[in-house]
Parts: structure tokens; C-alpha cells; sequence
């Protein structure tokens, strides 16, 4: 990336750093923690940013698990423009171009071209809308008492009330009462497996926890089950395709909706389009946001098989009455056109799979550091390293070590944009990463452990 703009004077920097001091609310951050020293960036162009400083750094995160065409997209920008100028927004009950082609493409991707897709404006907006759209459906074949939604513990689903529910991961700052219904099994976990076993066979036994569950509550009163394909709020537990293949099987053999949460797996970031495809599974309803339009407006959807779909289909009492405002906004809509397009003009599904298996091969060095107790990865672009105070019995690290406060400033002096690094270093790069860039991350996180282990006194 070369920089065209001038950096900020420091007087300049300091008034910003005041302003977002005062009046800055941060998503899921101290204020304490950034305040006087936040970082403010200005400029994207492929996996680089630069900050107003003039800084430039390699997004090993892809915003937030998002920006898998990459910064600096022009055709998208310009695509947005020109959905501004000829219908910002259309009146109520009407649609734009752009909504209406969108719609088809998204179904022309997914593997059931029958479906249809209910746009929102983001992840925690899709899952609501999963799940309402879960028990309406049960509710007009003959299950109106089904309320029950079956989820993973400590799976994240989103921040809003309900979705918080799902899983009640503590990064989602559960508050309560949860929704009522709200049921949590085992969550999967392939380095630290719930229960001693073949790893296959421990997967099938978690996914059974699902039936239980739904005997033990009454399967009349049980909605949906939902499940990440791969938990990134978990620490990216890829599970074996037997696990995802048992839920369709648990589910279709109780009449429960099988919930697919792809905020951040779908559009191609585990190597297919949609995660569970995998693993030759079609779930009842899947949800996206993030990639869909590489985080350049907001958008997410509910994406319905036609079996489910065409329950809706019919008089009032049939209608889905749930309405999001801003909802598959038509600029955004346009915004995720011009992204899509770009996926399939540079085959970024392809690459992604490609340079995940680079990714993973690369990182296998890391084992080199006594630290490194587990590398995950091999199915597209989503890896993580996981740190141990013990390799042989997997001993965390205490807190007080504070790996979440050393780590991303470690990451930041070797220009590596992370997310939450500690125990876990999640890696989410675009999807139009190159062999150079791995190479770039690899090296800087090889730096990173060296430096780490010598400040905590690991030889």
C-alpha cells in the first residue's frame, strides 16, 4: 500500500484522542484501556491499513472477521454511490433493484436455490430473526407450544437480549432474565475434547447432548437448535463432518429447525460459500452478515430453505410479521453486489481455500516455542494458536501472567493488527491474501512468541 495522504500533526492527533475520550463509547472495550492512545486508522488497500500516524499494518483479523474482499475496493464504493443517487431507500412495502438481485444471487449461491433470504442489518439482527422465523414455522405446522431454542455453551450469537441467550458467552455480558426456552449443551472443542475418546466419537457423543435435550424438554415444545459450523467464539473448534452430520440427523428426525449461525463463516471463509457444505449438510436456516459485504455497509440475513420458506406462503395468519427498518438497505444491498462479483471474478472462495492450507502448513513452526500448545486451521482461512503454561497437560496460563494485555502489543510492535489475542491468537485475514502476507503474519507471530516467552521467563 502507498500512502497518498499526509499524516495528522500532533496537535491534530491529541484533539481526536480527547474527543473519543470523552464522548467515545466503544464496542466491548474499557474505556480505560484505550483512552488517550486508541488507534485511529485512515487508510485500507488489500490486508493493509494505515492509522493517522502514518503506521502501517497487516489486518491478521479482517476488521472483525469481515473484510474478506480486502480494503480499498473501489467498485464497491462506486456501486454504493451510484445506488445514492438513483434511490437511496424506496417507500415502505416496495423494493429497489438492487434488493431484489441480491436476493437471487445469495440463493444462486447457496446450495438450495429454492430459498429465500430475509435481509437485516447484521449478525445479532439475523439470529433474532432465525429464531422467530424457527418458531413461526413449527408454530403453522401443527407446534404452536414450540418455543425451545437449543444452543451451545459459551457460543457467541450476538450482543442483542435474545441472542445473548444462546450460548451465554460472558463476552456477549449476559445481563438477564435470559429468554425463556434458552437450553445450552456441550460446545465442541477438538483441543480439549469434553469427554475422553476418539475425537469422532467424542463429536457424535456431544452432538447427541442435542437429543437429549430435546427428549428431556419434550420435543413439542422444541423450535430450533443453533450451532456455529466453526466456534470462533470457542477459540476456531472445527469439528469433524460427522458432528454436523449427526445435528441434521437429530434434527430432522424430531421435526426441529437445524439453525446454521454463519456470521463468520459464510461467503467462502472456511473454503465453500456456506460452512456446513463442508460436510454435505443443508441446515433449515442460515445466517450471515460480516462478508457479505466485506464490512463495507451493514447487511446480514436470515437465509431460509424453501421448506421452510414456503410455510410464510399463504393468508394473514401465514405472514412473517417481523419488519427491520433498515433492513437490506438498497445502498448495502448494492455494497454486497459489487462484493459478490468480486469473489467470483478472483475466485476469493478458492483462494481462501488455497491459502488456508498455506496458512496451517506455515504455522506448524510455532510448535518450535514451548508456549504453543495447540494450531488450528485447515479448513480455509481461519487458524488459531492457542498458548499453554504446559504443553503435556495443557495448563492454561494464569491471568496473571496477562497474555491479553502483552500479547496485542507484541502483535502491534511487528505491525499485525489482532483482536483479543491472550490465550488464543485468532487469525481471519481477507480472503485475498497472498503468500507473502502468510508469510508476513507467520514470521511476525514467530517474533511475537519469542519475545513473549522471553519476557515470561520460558527458555
Amino acid at each position: 500500500m502507498t500512502s497518498t495522504m499526509q499524516t495528522a500533526s500532533g496537535e491534530r492527533i491529541e484533539e481526536l484522542q480527547q474527543m473519543a475520550g470523552e464522548h467515545l463509547f466503544m464496542h466491548a472495550a474499557q474505556t480505560n484501556d484505550w483512552r488517550g492512545s486508541l488507534k485511529i486508522f485512515e487508510k485500507g488497500e488489500g490486508v493493509w491499513v494505515e492509522d493517522i500516524e502514518g503506521n502501517r499494518y497487516l489486518d491478521a483479523m479482517g476488521g472483525l472477521w469481515y473484510k474478506s474482499a480486502g480494503y480499498g475496493r473501489r467498485e464497491i464504493a462506486d456501486a454504493m454511490y451510484q445506488q445514492l443517487l438513483a434511490i437511496e431507500s424506496p417507500p415502505a412495502g416496495s423494493a429497489t433493484v438492487s434488493q431484489i438481485e441480491l436476493s437471487a444471487k445469495v440463493s444462486e449461491l447457496y446450495p438450495d436455490h429454492g430459498a429465500r433470504v430475509f435481509f437485516v442489518s447484521g449478525g445479532s439482527e439475523a439470529v433474532e430473526t432465525a429464531v422467530k422465523m424457527a418458531k413461526k414455522h413449527r408454530a403453522l405446522n401443527g407446534n404452536a407450544g414450540a418455543f425451545k431454542v437449543i444452543s451451545r455453551r459459551n457460543s457467541y450469537h450476538g450482543g442483542t437480549a435474545m441472542a445473548v441467550s444462546l450460548g451465554r458467552n460472558s463476552a456477549a455480558d449476559p445481563m438477564g432474565p435470559e429468554m425463556p426456552g434458552a437450553i445450552h449443551v456441550a460446545n465442541w472443542n477438538s483441543y480439549r475434547l469434553p469427554y475422553a475418546g476418539d475425537p469422532v466419537d467424542v463429536a457424535i457423543k456431544c452432538a447427541n447432548e442435542f437429543e437429549t435435550a430435546i427428549i428431556h424438554n419434550d420435543p413439542s415444545t422444541v423450535a430450533a437448535m443453533i450451532a456455529e459450523p466453526v466456534s470462533a467464539a470457542a477459540g476456531i473448534q472445527i469439528p469433524p463432518a460427522e458432528y454436523w452430520q449427526r445435528l441434521r440427523e437429530i434434527a430432522d428426525k424430531y421435526d426441529v429447525v437445524l439453525i446454521a449461525d454463519e456470521v463468520i463463516t459464510g461467503f467462502g471463509r472456511t473454503g465453500e460459500y456456506f460452512a456446513p457444505s463442508n460436510w454435505d449438510v443443508q441446515p433449515d436456516i442460515t445466517t450471515v452478515a460480516k462478508a457479505l459485504t466485506s464490512g463495507y455497509a451493514p447487511l446480514g440475513a436470515a437465509i431460509a430453505t424453501k421448506k421452510i420458506a414456503d410455510s410464510f406462503v399463504g393468508g394473514p395468519n401465514e405472514t412473517f410479521k417481523h419488519l427491520i427498518t433498515f433492513g437490506g438497505h438498497p445502498v448495502a444491498a448494492a455494497a454486497a453486489l459489487a462484493n459478490l462479483e468480486i469473489f467470483e471474478r478472483e475466485n476469493l472462495v478458492g483462494n481462501s481455500r488455497r491459502m488456508g492450507d498455506y496458512l496451517f502448513d506455515q504455522l506448524q513452526r510455532l510448535y518450535d516455542h514451548k508456549s504453543v500448545g495447540d494450531v488450528r486451521g485447515g479448513l480455509g482461512l481461519l487458524a488459531a494458536v492457542e498458548l499453554v503454561q504446559d504443553r503435556e497437560s495443557k495448563t492454561p496460563f494464569p491471568t496473571d501472567a496477562g497474555l491479553a494485555k502483552k500479547l496485542p502489543k507484541l502483535l502491534d510492535e511487528r505491525k499485525i493488527v489482532s483482536f483479543r489475542a491472550g490465550d488464543v491468537i485468532a487469525l481471519c485475514p481477507p480472503l485475498s491474501i497472498t503468500p507473502d502476507e502468510v508469510d508476513f503474519i507467520v514470521s511476525a507471530l514467530d517474533d511475537t512468541l519469542t519475545a513473549l516467552e522471553a519476557d515470561l521467563g520460558i527458555s
